[in-house]
């Protein structure tokens, strides 16, 4: 694709103007002569502008009718932010682009209302491969976000989580802290009829491994539940209840680890002093939990902005699908007791 220098070169004046020109700033002092010049030249490159690109995508994009599949009932969405997070950013970045109609639909209660109409579905969630088919019956273009079914078929968005759960367990020994516990929960495979499968969540793996080549027995201090907040709490009083407590714990999720906090404060714990704490998401009240919790951040919303990005890009013509692995990092703050080693 031609660029502003590509024109300035063949048009024999500076990138500058020949911005201005294309912009049609009205500000800028040119002969008539070399305006011309630069649209010509311009026009036979067959550039557009920026401003024109978003135009166009926008008109494309007003016309365009997507769906939102969840795989978590209200109340599931709402006790987990996560995944309330990654809706937002599709709703955010259609809104931005000019999407004006995105339809919600819900597994358990709304696969048989889905609209065959829709240009395309944006799957939120693991799904099983019986309702991958039934979609693939309907929609012609679906991309899933948090979930890649089969990367040779299908776009998707997910983290890695082996790297993020590394990136945590790698600062806490860094920090000193040799017995290290993990709590965290099952995921879950959507099926109809409300059925789920639960399997090992891709943390817990991640851990594990870690702890097997640091030659440490990770099921003593392993704690599995929901990934809700209460759950982190009955799990963090079950660990204190054996005694023993680890130096510090892994918590697979924000919710979870304020659940664990409030526990470990009813057994008057100190947090960081007594048992470190470093969790996974950061959503927003990680900061504001009642010692501020020390997390893996997961850029959710860019998540769902990214699989409305690939939605566009599959109606735009592309055929090879794309499997996009989205970066994580490390924010630091009181829980895992940096500031006191």
């Amino acid at each position: 694709m031609a660029t502003i220098k590509d024109i300035a070169i063949k048009s024999k004046v500076s990138p500058a103007t020949v911005s201005r020109v294309l912009n049609n700033d009205q500000s800028l002092s040119v002969a008539e002569d070399t305006r011309q010049r630069i649209l010509e030249v311009a026009k036979s490159l067959d550039y557009t502008t920026i401003r024109s690109r978003k135009k166009q995508i926008e008109e494309k994009a007003s016309t365009y009718k997507f769906g939102i599949f969840l795989c978590q009932s209200i109340e599931e969405e709402l006790s987990d932010p996560y995944f309330l997070s990654i809706r937002q950013g599709v709703e955010r970045q259609c809104r931005e682009i000019g999407v004006e109609t995105v339809e919600i639909y819900r597994i358990h209660n709304q696969l048989s209302q889905l609209n065959d109409e829709l240009d395309g579905l944006i799957v939120i969630g693991k799904i099983h491969t019986e309702v991958v088919e039934q979609l693939k019956q309907k929609i012609k273009h679906f991309i899933y976000v948090d979930y890649s079914p089969d990367e040779y078929h299908f776009d998707s968005v997910v983290i890695d989580f082996e790297k993020a759960t590394n990136l945590a367990l790698d600062h806490l020994f860094n920090l000193g802290y040799q017995k290290i516990g993990y709590i965290g929960g099952l995921q879950a495979e959507h099926s109809k009829n409300k059925q789920t499968r639960h399997f090992s969540d891709g943390r817990h793996k991640a851990f594990n491994e870690k702890m097997k080549k640091m030659e440490i027995n990770a099921s003593e201090h392993t704690y599995i539940g929901d990934f809700t907040m209460s759950e982190g709490y009955r799990l963090m009083k079950e660990a204190i209840l054996k005694g023993e407590l680890p130096d510090a714990f892994f918590i697979a999720s924000d919710p979870m680890a304020v659940g664990a906090l409030r526990a470990l404060q009813e057994e008057n714990i100190k947090v960081p002093d007594e048992v470190a704490i470093v969790s996974f998401d950061n959503v927003e009240m990680a900061k504001f939990a009642s010692c501020p919790l020390t997390t893996i951040h997961v850029p959710t919303e860019t998540m769902g902005r990214t699989g409305v990005k690939l939605l566009m890009d599959r109606l735009d013509g592309r055929e090879l699908p794309l499997k996009v692995v989205v970066p994580t990092k490390l924010v630091i703050r009181e829980s895992c007791g940096s500031h006191i080693k």
